[in-house]
């Protein structure tokens, strides 16, 4: 018998206590990890609450994993014993369908969350071979973590939407999407524009590569971007004044949201239709995506701002990152 040791849930909003599992014999096409660190998401409250009535319990959370391969299944021969992977949101794909042969394979509809089998606040986790993505030399293995979700939430509209070096690109929410999506804009090339509720921000938010900063909450200083940017990105999860910012969006400009608002957004058509503008959403991406993403960040030097709790002390991570006071990013050690 293998033993696994974790944190879960084991009912709704129910505090994570001591779990541990057998995951029976590895797959021939999986790979088994022992986890060094696992970033904490909004998501993964949003899982143990049930807010997405997809919740299966005991719910492991934690899809941020960052690791060491202990393991490998019998027909994984490019990963090995020692290598350093890390594992987001999807943990295994069917392959074969549609998004999985065209290279969008966290699409897959019969695919598996990382969540919904068990998660990364544990001691060791199984992913099929290709979600589990080579760490590049020169990561910081300690604030990696959060880029496995948080980062390429951020990054894969800048792939997926044909983002330009030359674009004005506006940031909603400064957190731990945000912070992120600021670094990766300046890296590009843009012109970044970061909208947030926290003016005392700035200063860091300059830091990190912002050129402009508005208040998300003056509508006058929205109203005065009026035909401005190119590209808009909102983090947020909650509902704004959309046809303000669609309003700041030049023509055949793009908003397009990563954070889950729970009422619909009340999207005006005529916006749309005299400017040709597109508003649309985004997931995470494939594992080819990841690596991508991770290679430009080690080019860049880009890392999230992490604080970080030991992996026993997940229920006092949960609490700070509900606090709103997180800077920007959790990350749980083992």
């Amino acid at each position: 018998m293998t033993e696994f040791k974790a944190y879960a849930a084991i009912e709704a909003g129910g505090t994570l206590e001591p779990f541990t599992y057998d995951p029976g014999p590895i797959a021939a096409d999986e790979v088994e990890i022992k986890i060094l660190a696992s970033g904490l998401c909004h998501s993964d409250i949003s899982m143990i609450n049930n807010d997405w009535r997809a919740s299966q319990y005991p719910l492991v959370p934690g899809h941020e994993v960052i690791g060491e391969v202990v393991a490998v299944g019998d027909d994984v021969s490019h990963l090995s014993v020692g290598q350093n992977v890390g594992v987001g949101w999807t943990s295994h794909s069917c392959l074969h369908c549609s998004p999985c042969l065209s290279g969008r394979q966290q699409r897959c509809q019969t695919g598996t969350t990382t969540i919904g089998g068990h998660g990364g606040f544990a001691d060791r986790i199984r992913v099929q071979h290709v979600w589990a993505v080579p760490l590049p030399d020169g990561i910081d293995l300690q604030s990696a973590g959060p880029l496995f979700c948080g980062g390429i939430t951020v990054f894969a509209p800048f792939l997926d939407f044909d983002l330009k070096p030359t674009d004005r690109v506006g940031i909603i929410g400064i957190g731990g999407l945000g912070h992120l999506a600021v670094q990766f804009a300046n890296a590009w090339g843009c012109e970044v524009t970061a909208f947030t509720s926290s003016m005392d921000k700035e200063a860091e938010l300059t830091e990190l590569g912002a050129h402009r900063i508005v208040n998300s909450r003056d509508d006058a200083a929205i109203k005065a971007e009026a035909g401005y940017f190119d590209f808009i990105l909102t983090t947020v999860n909650v509902s704004l004044n959309w046809p303000l910012y669609l309003s700041a969006l030049r023509p055949n400009g793009k908003l397009i949201t990563v954070g889950v608002v729970p009422e619909p957004m009340g999207i005006p058509a005529f916006p749309l239709i005299g400017g040709q503008r597109v508003v649309s959403g985004s997931d995470t991406g494939p594992p080819d995506m990841v690596a991508k993403m991770l290679e430009f960040c080690v080019r860049h030097d880009i890392k999230p701002m992490i604080e970080t709790f030991p992996m026993a002390e997940c229920n006092t991570a949960i609490k700070r990152l509900k606090s709103g006071e997180a800077r920007y990013r959790i990350v749980l050690e083992n």
